[in-house]
């Protein structure tokens, strides 16, 4: 072995024996401070708050109507001589699609709201036939009014 090496693991050696020689001192002021923390007392806790008693509700009107029934004039139907829908008018763009594959994009205008739909046909917006329906105003993808 070359000198450099043996110097060097002396120098480990007496470098490990040092650290745990540190570690044999006597750990007495350590078991007295713990000793003094146990013996001080902690604040006082709060006592337990009072637990209000609720008296108890029960149902008695079983002879009554269900509440998530229909009630007697929904369940009678509707009256014919009531108002209608027009069968014959002529049926807006966004009626060709179910309501369930629609989706609100955005809004548009300075006035009242005008919303941009969407259907499922997912039809790409630079369409000259892409037209922004509301508030009974039809406008083309470039924002002129028809």
């Amino acid at each position: 072995m070359t000198m450099y090496k043996l110097l060097a693991r002396l120098l480990v050696i007496c470098a490990v024996l040092a650290a745990l020689g540190g570690c044999t001192r006597g750990t007495s002021d350590l078991h007295a401070w713990v000793a003094q923390e146990k013996a001080k007392k902690g604040p006082p806790l709060p006592p337990l708050p009072v637990i209000k008693t609720f008296e108890s509700f029960t149902y008695k009107d079983q002879s009554l109507r269900d509440p998530f029934s229909p009630s007697p004039l929904e369940a009678g139907g509707y009256n014919s001589n009531g108002p209608r829908p027009d069968a014959n008018r002529p049926k807006q763009p966004l009626e060709m699609f179910p309501l369930d594959s629609l989706r609100m994009v955005g809004t548009i205008g300075t006035g009242p709201d005008t919303g941009l739909d969407q259907g499922s046909d997912r039809r790409d917006p630079s369409r000259r036939d892409r037209q922004l329906h509301g508030s009974e105003r039809r406008a083309d993808h470039q924002g002129h009014a028809r």
